[in-house]
């Protein structure tokens, strides 16, 4: 596997090796001994799949401590454009993003470290997203941050109009009026 470092220390894309041939395809979606060699040793305790239509915009997510939560996600149908955000206060790179378009086809998979919100858009007629999760979902931890805020910079590739959102996500706040519960010494990989 290819690991591209991004813009954010800590949030990595990263590239499998495929294997192709006249009968289809083959390459290792995990290895654990490949991602603590290039990416970091981390525990994996939950596996998370959710299908969605065009349209759907999902987060932006995070799990309040001690609950904090890493993912590595990937899309296995479809294409979804995947985006974390850090919200680590005094984090040089507070309210950046990094975006990743995340497709059955180039089968790319992004690594979101804790203290970083995380959320997708759905550009396919569906997509099936898959993510792994290093600590087990706990709803009184739930978090989040709006996924339309203009302030983020964040193009979701999806017009405004055909934008499709949970009830829960529309009431989240804009980064502006948010209190993070994560500083620049969380530890990113718990």
């Amino acid at each position: 596997m290819e690991v591209i470092k991004t813009a954010i220390d800590g949030v990595v894309i990263i590239e499998p090796r495929v294997f192709k041939d006249a009968r289809g395809y083959f390459f290792e979606s995990f290895s654990e001994r490949e991602f603590f060699d290039k990416v970091r040793p981390i525990r994996f305790v939950q596996d998370n799949e959710s299908m969605s239509s065009y349209g759907v915009m999902r987060g932006l997510h995070f799990q309040r401590p001690p609950f904090t939560q890493s993912k590595l996600v990937r899309c296995v149908k479809g294409a979804v454009l995947d985006v974390a955000v850090d919200i680590r206060k005094g984090s040089p790179t507070y309210g950046q993003h990094v975006a990743v378009e995340l497709t059955e086809d180039n089968h790319r998979q992004f690594f979101v470290p804790r203290g970083f919100a995380h959320g997708f858009s759905v550009l396919s007629e569906t997509a099936v997203f898959q993510y792994k999760c290093d600590n087990f979902y706990a709803p009184q931890a739930d978090g989040g941050i709006s996924i339309m805020d203009d302030s983020l910079g964040i193009d979701w590739k999806i017009p405004t109009d055909k934008a499709i959102l949970s009830e829960k996500d529309m009431l989240h706040e804009c980064l502006k009026d948010f209190d993070s519960p994560f500083d620049i010494n969380v530890d990113l990989y718990g």
